[in-house]
């Protein structure tokens, strides 16, 4: 195991510091399927050792729990990490089952308040709003946001799936650090507005799922098939039913790469994505989640593997070619109000 740690970047002009490379939490407890948690409370351990610095989650993750379960490494670590969590996304309290899209400044205020309490923190590094309520002006949230920035509550704002016009609208308002999106070899729809946008700012890009939740790496197939009943990508409408087998196809030239270079799929794929930083002139933090520590090896040896252009030109087409949207309503992501 190398104990070379991973380099690091300023996350959008003013913000904060991180390596190159950061971790998603959710899976450590939530969406996934049943959990070793020792294993994932070492894999948290690990990251932090190879130089991962940006940790993400949200107040939506189990509904608060996957704050729980991280704070303690929070905690122990203060001032090594850089904290990321959200609002945005709550429980419909007629039905449970359903969610619901919040903006509002009383909300907000709940909500911070809640992963405060939870995280067992004074202060949030980075404070994201997880999804765009198209009834709130935008500009509103992002004030009620600053408003938390100025009570020493949270240092850096970011929003998550929003378009290109409302980065700039937001920007305005308040400066923003970092803008989460999905963005792979199989969802490239950001880079036609959202990312020349964020260049021009000066707002680093936070890709999540950019191993396409898993499928990417060739962990699985079939979600329907081989996933368990409580995880949430069986209801995703690329990895399901024909959608899903002739995604699978579109992974061949990846794993033709990966074998001549001696990496890993999910490597190749990360590559990709963490050279979208000088394709596109800004700083880009992937936050690919694990549970493994093995895992966080395998992602941050990614960081060392640059692609040729022959290589490049061989992925180039696959994100066209993908089969099914991200998600069954697209309604709630940047692409689906551009």
């Amino acid at each position: 195991m190398s104990s070379e740690k991973i380099e690091t970047v300023e996350l959008g002009t003013g913000g904060p510091r991180v390596g190159v490379q950061g971790l998603g939490c959710m899976g450590m407890s939530f969406a996934y399927g049943p959990t070793d948690a020792d294993e994932a409370r070492a894999t948290l351990e690990r990251a932090l050792e190879l130089g991962v610095t940006l940790y993400d989650t949200a107040d939506m993750y189990g509904m608060g729990e996957n704050e729980k379960f991280i704070a303690p490494f929070v905690q122990a670590h203060r001032d090594e990490i850089v904290l990321a969590t959200k609002f945005a996304i709550a429980l419909d309290p007629d039905d449970p089952t359903e969610r619901i899209i919040r903006n509002d400044r009383a909300y907000i205020r709940q909500s911070v308040e809640g992963s405060l309490k939870r995280l067992g923190v004074d202060e949030i590094d980075l404070y994201y709003m997880h999804r765009r309520d198209v009834r709130v002006p935008i500009e509103e949230t992002v004030a009620a946001m600053a408003e938390l920035v100025a009570e020493g509550k949270v240092k850096h704002l970011g929003l998550s799936e929003v378009t290109g016009s409302e980065l700039r609208a937001a920007q305005a308002v308040h400066p923003i650090a970092a803008l989460q999106s999905e963005w792979s070899l199989f969802s490239r729809d950001i880079e036609d507005g959202v990312v020349p946008a964020a260049a021009e700012l000066g707002v680093g890009l936070v890709p999540y799922s950019p191993l396409g939740r898993g499928f990417l790496t060739g962990a699985f197939v079939s979600a329907d098939k081989e996933l368990s009943q409580d995880d949430f990508r069986r209801h995703q409408p690329r990895f399901t039913g024909d959608n899903a087998a002739a995604n699978a196809a579109l992974l061949d030239p990846i794993r033709k790469i990966a074998e001549a270079r001696g990496a890993t799929l999910g490597q190749i794929a990360l590559a990709w994505v963490q050279q979208r930083a000088a394709a596109h002139g800004l700083a880009v933090v992937p936050i690919p989640g694990t549970r493994k520590r093995t895992r966080v090896e395998e992602n941050t040896a990614a960081i060392g593997i640059r692609l040729t252009e022959q290589e490049l030109s061989v992925l180039e087409p696959i994100a066209a070619e993908v089969a099914g949207p991200r998600y069954a309503d697209m309604s709630f992501t940047s692409a689906g109000r551009d």
